[in-house]
């Protein structure tokens, strides 16, 4: 028979003081249905507005054919176009009228044969140019059409080579392989870097408001008059909404393999513990956020402002880091997605590349690490 000893009652009081005060947070988070929402209806709505909603592919793109003088080559070089998803050509009689529709933003380029087209086509030592004059506002739809454009012609003449008899113009084909989306469909690049973002939220702006909460109702104080020890009072905030982000995560993932048709090439496995380091740093985040900020309108506005908008423009989500200046790729390496979309998107597109998954999983520990340090640090002040 053992005899209990101070220590084991001290322990076994901890455990029921932590038990107590994680049975206290669970209720909270089911007395607020905003919480289950931010935690569990958010990743679902955001992925499907921007799964659907935003795309990289310039697809179905309103051109313009204008020949000099119409040919059957003319005629062929259009239907070329018409037969290519990339595109929705119109015919316009004139170069003029092809200039007003493009000023007006009705058309998006235009493909202009001039009146000596047809004889230069049929001459193997003069080139038959066209040209392309192309809407330069969206920067990347243009050099997308561009490429598309060469694409077309490129076919086009190897064809009519053909039908000739004659050789192609051009003596060098390219045959093309795509690695890691072979589809080249935007989505499959778009859907894994919302998540990170998508959990930056949920991790940050859920846990952001917690100990504010507690300040503006008046409870916190009651918790200053009870033992509640500090490390107790930060798992019973830290677990709770960690477990709710990890179920985020879940949904996310679920929705993006099976409703987006995203490839997953890396294990699940490594996937989750990746997940889990980022979810620590995100909720880590958000209680340092909670202990500076005793307001929660003011806590959702901080975290908004200093996590969720960085992980949207500053993670490679969308941007591409090596195109930013300098001093922003510096600024690049303290956001934790960062290295989440990386991990990410590895893991869908590629597979478990060690070389990816380790340095970014690495960071984002260390980053975990030096939050809940400062986090501890903060709530010592409150909690003795």
């Amino acid at each position: 028979m053992s005899i209990p000893t101070p220590f084991s009652h001290a322990a076994h009081a901890r455990r029921l003081r932590l038990r107590g005060l994680m049975i206290k947070e669970f209720l909270q988070i089911l007395r607020d249905p905003s919480a289950l929402g931010i935690a569990f209806a958010l990743p679902v709505i955001l992925l499907i507005l921007f799964g659907y909603g935003v795309s990289l592919n310039a697809e179905g793109v309103r051109i313009a054919i204008v020949a000099d003088q119409p040919s059957h080559e003319s005629t062929s070089l259009a239907g070329s176009f018409g037969r290519s998803r990339y595109f929705n050509p119109i015919i316009l009689p004139d170069f003029k009228a092809a200039q007003s529709e493009l000023a007006n933003r009705r058309i998006d380029a235009i493909i202009h044969l001039q009146s000596d087209f047809t004889s230069k086509v049929h001459d193997p030592l003069t080139p038959a140019p066209i040209q392309l004059i192309v809407n330069g506002v969206d920067a990347n739809t243009a050099r997308q059409i561009q490429g598309y454009v060469s694409g077309v012609w490129n076919k086009w003449l190897i064809q009519q080579s053909r039908t000739a008899g004659q050789a192609p113009a051009q003596t060098i084909v390219p045959e093309t392989r795509i690695w890691f989306n072979e589809e080249i469909r935007s989505r499959n690049f778009l859907v894994p870097g919302l998540i990170a973002v998508i959990m930056t939220l949920i991790g940050a702006l859920l846990t952001s408001m917690v100990i504010a909460r507690e300040w503006e109702r008046g409870t916190m104080e009651s918790l200053l008059t009870t033992p509640v020890r500090m490390d107790e009072f930060l798992l019973s905030k830290l677990v709770p909404y960690f477990i709710l982000g990890m179920g985020g995560m879940a949904i996310s993932l679920a929705t993006a393999v099976w409703l987006f048709g995203v490839p997953l090439r890396g294990s699940v496995v490594i996937l989750t513990v990746a997940s889990s380091i980022f979810m620590l740093a995100a909720v880590g985040m958000g209680l340092l956020i909670s202990t500076v900020a005793k307001s929660q309108f003011l806590a959702g506005h901080i975290a908004i402002v200093t996590t969720f908008l960085p992980a949207f423009i500053l993670s490679g989500f969308i941007f591409d880091i090596r195109s930013m200046p300098m001093p922003i790729q510096m600024l690049t390496h303290i956001v934790p997605a960062r290295y989440f979309v990386a991990i990410l998107q590895s893991s869908f597109l590629a597979g478990d590349i060690a070389a990816i998954v380790l340095p970014n999983a690495g960071a984002l520990l260390l980053m975990a690490i030096i939050f809940l340090v400062l986090v501890r640090r903060r709530s010592s002040r409150l909690i003795g």
